[in-house]
């Protein structure tokens, strides 16, 4: 068994220039291509196996990114399956020179755990044990929630 901690994961990636859109703001495809590998990150930490993205809930983007900031990711897991990974993610805008952040995007992946043949193969439970994890699962869950009552 993982615990949820062991599981959390923050990245970050300076947005360029090259990852902007003519806003000078970081392009959304950028954006969920950051959540989507640093997710897989977490997913695999707990599976001990290779995933395959399966589904990305809907992607709420809040507020831009500007070029210069940093794009802070945030990925755990919060539940799982037989073979499948539910990852809760968020990203900020990180200014380097305030120390400043602010909730930019936010979504649920759920990632599938692959064999050597690219089969489904199953994961391990999930292990929620301390504070910290009871409160990231349950806001995790809380916004699940949110978003399927907005649908």
């Amino acid at each position: 068994m993982t615990e949820l901690m062991e599981t959390y994961i923050e990245n970050r990636e300076m947005v360029q220039p090259n990852h902007a859109n003519p806003h000078g703001t970081a392009h959304g495809g950028n954006v969920m291509k950051w959540m989507d590998e640093v997710g897989a990150m977490s997913a695999m930490r707990f599976a001990g196996e290779s995933v395959v993205t399966a589904r990305m809930e809907q992607v709420n983007f809040k507020r831009p990114i500007p070029v210069g900031d940093t794009a802070f990711i945030e990925a755990y897991v919060y539940e799982a399956g037989r073979t499948s990974v539910k990852v809760r993610l968020k990203v900020f805008a990180e200014n380097l020179e305030t120390r400043e952040t602010e909730l930019t995007t936010e979504s649920y992946f759920v990632y599938v755990a692959v064999d050597d043949d690219g089969e489904p193969t199953e994961v391990p439970d999930l292990e929620v044990e301390t504070d910290e994890s009871v409160r990231l699962q349950q806001g995790a869950l809380d916004g699940e929630d949110d978003l399927a009552s907005n649908n």
